[in-house]
């Protein structure tokens, strides 16, 4: 049984809040991690296999892709133990809000992560009865549709984009694998596309495709929109492989954008691509990522590459009680701006120090966060 009191450290977490409810079942945990720079922002997950040590990891994650984009909120996340797909996911979610109204909306914003779709965070603003509880709804509510519009994804492509010029190696015409085509994996095979890379191996829950040639992005979705996750099984446009060997395929980026913890320091060793973009959030091990620095291959952390969505996430937290949309277009710049130059940054970072990009881009995000928090007194004196 973990303790909770051993994930506290000199970042925090600041409170850990675990809430059940006899009736529906619910059980699940709010991890706020650090304020210093902003009242605690970060998503929700509805998995089967949700702990407290899970949810710390991603919240502290928070608090750095928070700093990274030099926005003004804090690290938090929430997970909820539950069957995203069991027809009582409404009355838990309803439960599990309900039993955090003395956070929410002011110390913790629900937003989406893994299990919760827009629609989830319109229940939650209504089961508080107030805007302000949750961002992600649709936009038809007056949200910013993070999935619908595919917000993540595309900062993803647009940070491997500067991360490929940054090493001397165009996107254009090189081949991409993508672990997950969900809505940040298929949002960013559309914008790969765009800027002029060919996406060659895809992969669901239910498998992998894998076309040394190219994989048609456009026919991808619409099997997709027929069949759902299971598309990867029905289609004859590649090769079949069994899920996980996307990661090894031969390509110049990999994109792990489904799970945490899926490269190793046995996987690093095998992997064909030049440059790892993480469009998950943890997808590499630390022992992986000096096994990548080692072999002189390139990752951008996830809390640079896939903070598109805490991007969005920061126009609609200022929209929540407005009666006018964010808008879209600026949404989008900011993050092709803000994404660009960071991944820039990191990478520069990373070699003047001679460490891992991870190590250089948490770096920066605690020297932000180390400086709010002495200003604000919260440092031992």
């Amino acid at each position: 049984m973990t303790n909770a009191l051993d994930l506290v450290d000199d970042w925090g977490p600041e409170k850990i809040v675990v809430v059940s409810h006899r009736r529906t079942g619910m059980k699940g945990v709010l991890v706020i991690d650090n304020t210093a720079r902003g009242i605690g922002k970060g998503g929700t997950r509805m998995t089967p296999t949700v702990t407290v040590p899970e949810i710390a990891r991603l919240a502290r994650n928070m608090t750095w892709k928070w700093a990274g984009v030099d926005l003004f909120f804090g690290g938090a996340k929430a997970g909820i133990v539950a069957d995203p797909a069991a027809p009582d996911k409404e009355p838990v979610l309803r439960a599990f809000a309900r039993a955090l109204s003395n956070e929410v909306p002011v110390e913790y914003v629900f937003g989406l992560d893994m299990g919760l779709t827009e629609d989830d965070a319109a229940i939650i603003q209504d089961e508080l009865g107030d805007r302000g509880a949750a961002v992600g709804t649709p936009s038809h509510l007056g949200g910013v549709a993070y999935d619908q519009i595919g917000v993540t994804g595309f900062g993803v492509a647009e940070a491997a984009d500067a991360a490929a010029a940054a090493i001397g190696r165009p996107l254009a015409g090189s081949r991409v694998a993508i672990q997950g085509y969900g809505a940040v994996g298929s949002a960013a095979a559309r914008r790969f596309t765009e800027l002029g890379a060919t996406v060659v191996a895809v992969s669901t829950a239910h498998g992998a495709l894998y076309a040394g040639a190219g994989l048609d992005v456009a026919a991808l979705d619409a099997a997709r929109a027929e069949h759902g996750d299971a598309f990867v099984t029905r289609s004859d446009a590649g090769e079949s492989l069994a899920g996980g060997r996307e990661l090894f395929v031969d390509c110049d980026v990999l994109v792990p954008a489904a799970l945490q913890d899926v490269i190793d320091a046995d996987g690093a060793h095998e992997l064909k691509a030049s440059l790892v973009v993480e469009g998950a959030n943890l997808p590499t091990s630390p022992q992986a990522q000096e096994v990548l620095a080692g072999r002189g291959i390139t990752v951008v952390p996830d809390f640079v590459a896939n903070a598109g969505g805490v991007i969005a996430a920061a126009f609609a937290m200022d929209a929540r009680y407005s009666g006018f949309q964010a808008p879209v277009g600026q949404v989008f710049s900011t993050i092709s701006d803000k994404l660009r130059s960071n991944t820039a940054a990191v990478l520069d970072e990373a070699a003047r120090r001679a460490v891992t990009p991870h190590r250089a881009g948490r770096a920066l995000a605690q020297e932000r966060v180390l400086a709010a928090m002495a200003s604000k007194g919260r440092l031992p004196r």
